[in-house]
Formats: C-alpha cells, structure tokens, sequence
C-alpha cells in the first residue's frame, strides 16, 4: 500500500498507519507484511466517512469526534474550504488549539446544540459566518445554503452528542439522512 493510498483516506489515517508500522519494525516483521495488512484497512462509521457530494459540496459525517483532538485531525485533514457543523454536550473544551485551524480553512461554523455559547466565545471574533440551530436539517441546510462547489460541509462536532442525541451514532445517522435529503 503506499502513502497516497493511505492519503487519500486523510492524514489522520497517515499518522495512525506511521504509529502503527512502529512496533512491528522494532520486532523486526518483514515490511511486505505490514505492507499487506493495511491494505484491509477501512474508515470506521461515523470518523471521516463521506456521505454523498450535491451540487459540488462533499458531506462528511465524523461524528466520532467527541472531543477537541480528534476535531482537530478532522479539521486538519481537510484540503478544501469548510463549512464546519461543531457543537453538542461540552466538557469545558479548549477550543482555543483550534483556532488557527479555523482561521484558515473554516468558511462558516454551524454550531448544532443546546448552548452553543463557548463556540461563539472561541470563534466569533474570527469574523466567519456562524448559525446556531437545535436540529441535523436545520443544521444541514444552512451548511448547504452556504456551501459552493468544492467546499466540504464537516460534521466534527468536538462534543459528545447528549444534548439532543442518544449517542453520536444517532447523530451521524441523523447527518445521513439529512443530506440524503437535500
């Protein structure tokens, strides 16, 4: 497998692979099997997962991301210009290590919770565009309604989803069907 296989499924899939390679090269395993294994290496429901492209705009659904890092390697990962859906049951985030991130390849942040208050502390000052809204369409639509050919609509929500979901399963699901039916 080579790296722009690996690539291709993001850079977090990249680092993941690197670490992985570690271990084995200490042990000394033969490179052609670590080679073969990744070959079977898929992404998981719901990290980095797309959905469908409408009119130009790719959805991704990573509503994995509970947590600020692994928003981060969302967020970073991305090649094109983000409309980002972030948001949910915060545990005192840290958004500030997103920052720079956000500043330079975030278009506009939907935020999707209850209390999105911490976000706009974080980021309004950044001067992108931000909407608050309590449900997936109507988190959706405003994503779409500011997409353009080429942007990527992010779901990275860095937050656990309880404020309006079973799980982040539900979550994605209902991220699903929401674009499903644009």
């Amino acid at each position: 497998m080579t790296l722009e296989s690996l690539a291709k499924q993001g850079n977090s899939t990249i680092y993941d692979s690197l670490a992985a390679t570690i271990g084995p090269r200490i042990r000394e395993i033969r490179k052609e099997f670590i080679k073969e294994s990744f070959s079977g290496f898929h992404l998981q429901e719901h990290r980095l997962e797309k959905v469908a492209v409408v009119h130009g705009i790719e959805f991704i659904n990573d509503s994995g991301s509970t947590n600020i890092n692994s928003a981060w390697f969302a967020l970073e990962s991305m090649t094109r210009p983000i409309i980002w859906i972030a948001g949910g049951l915060e545990n005192g985030n840290d958004y500030s290590v997103l920052r720079n991130l956000v500043r330079r390849f975030v278009k506009g942040i939907v935020c999707l919770g209850v209390d999105n208050s911490r976000i706009h502390e974080a980021f309004d000052e950044l001067g992108k565009p931000m909407a608050d809204v309590t449900t997936m369409e109507e988190a959706v639509h405003q994503a779409y309604q500011w997409g353009v050919p080429r942007d990527v609509v992010l779901l990275s929500p860095a937050c656990a989803s309880f404020d309006l979901f079973e799980d982040f399963e539900e979550r994605g699901e209902a991220f699903r069907d929401a674009v499903r039916n644009l």
